[in-house]
């Protein structure tokens, strides 16, 4: 099992007070293990917003949601033959990761250094993942996400060769498709025009909580499991 970050010291708001036409749903608080752990099992995730010119800490759970089905992931045969080019690592280059989807050079950045390192503490406690795909001793592409329970709560993904990003997300989709799959939630935050090619559903935010819900005893897969790396 992961490791119980201290108890977080902030309360969100109840689901019942969230209105029912914002993605956001409250400022503040702080990006401490404990506060992550507990916004994730509730359906949110922080990321930064800027209102009247001040910076300040968003959460945000969608009105409509981002998921991938698990047996909704749009594989080309292109992309199968690509599969088998890359090498899958779990866990074993998580900073790079998510150094790699903070790049400055990204126009939509938003992982700023703060998160970076709330999530490399998430990482080091065994909530926060990355699932890579390598070719010749590279790193070529990833993603990486917070996983609770039976939730992975996909964060960002990056690549640096063709098809490398879409080969670490179906190798998580494999992973995740064990004996508990009916009851594994795959969150994306946000349905793009780029997630939506590749399968991702919009679900409205009462039918997101509810499947959260019936996630979050399920045990983590295999290869996130502490004890196991």
């Amino acid at each position: 099992m992961p490791i119980a970050p201290a108890p977080t010291p902030w309360a969100f708001p109840a689901c019942s007070s969230w209105d029912p036409d914002d993605d956001l749903v409250a400022l503040g608080a702080d990006l401490e293990p404990g506060t992550l752990v507990t916004a994730y099992g509730l359906g949110l995730f922080p990321m930064p917003v800027t209102l009247d010119g001040e910076e300040h800490l968003g959460w945000f759970s969608p009105v409509e949601r981002g998921v991938l089905p698990l047996d909704g992931l749009r594989v080309s045969r292109s992309l199968r033959r690509s599969a088998r080019d890359f090498e899958i690592r779990i866990d074993t280059a998580f900073d790079e990761v998510v150094g790699a989807c903070g790049s400055p050079d990204r126009a939509d950045g938003w992982i700023t250094p703060d998160f970076r390192h709330a999530y490399g503490r998430l990482h080091r406690l065994g909530w926060a993942h990355s699932v890579e795909a390598w070719r010749d001793g590279r790193l070529a592409g990833g993603l990486y996400g917070v996983s609770v329970g039976g939730l992975f709560a996909g964060e960002s993904m990056f690549h640096r060769e063709r098809d490398a990003s879409k080969v670490a997300l179906l190798a998580l989709v494999e992973l995740l498709r064990d004996e508990y799959a009916d009851r594994r939630l795959l969150d994306v935050q946000w349905q793009t025009p780029h997630l939506a090619s590749l399968g991702v559903v919009r679900r409205p935010r009462a039918d997101y909580l509810a499947a959260l819900g019936r996630s979050l005893d399920v045990p983590l897969p295999d290869p996130f499991r502490v004890d196991d790396r």
